[in-house]
């Protein structure tokens, strides 16, 4: 069950994630697959730094939606390039 809610968390992240970034996006599966991923990225994260957002829902949904902007800043970057 934990993991369907890893991957729920993670798509409302990517959507998050896309409308808070500007620009072309990746579309909706792309930014749905970007939230899945910046999801582990944004748990890795924080886990390193001893960073807690709270328990729950909520927390679980900033931590996801921080690290699927910080990876959708990383690809656009490299897209650029």
């Amino acid at each position: 069950m934990s993991l369907l809610w890893f991957c729920l968390i993670g798509i409302a992240a990517g959507w998050l994630a896309g409308q808070l970034m500007k620009g072309g996006g990746f579309g909706i599966i792309g930014d749905l697959v970007v939230g899945v991923i910046g999801a582990l990225l944004g748990g890795f994260l924080f886990g390193n730094l001893g960073i807690g957002a709270g328990g729950g829902l909520f927390g679980s949904l900033v931590v996801a939606t921080i690290g699927a902007v910080i990876l959708l800043f990383i690809v656009r970057m490299v897209k650029r390039a």
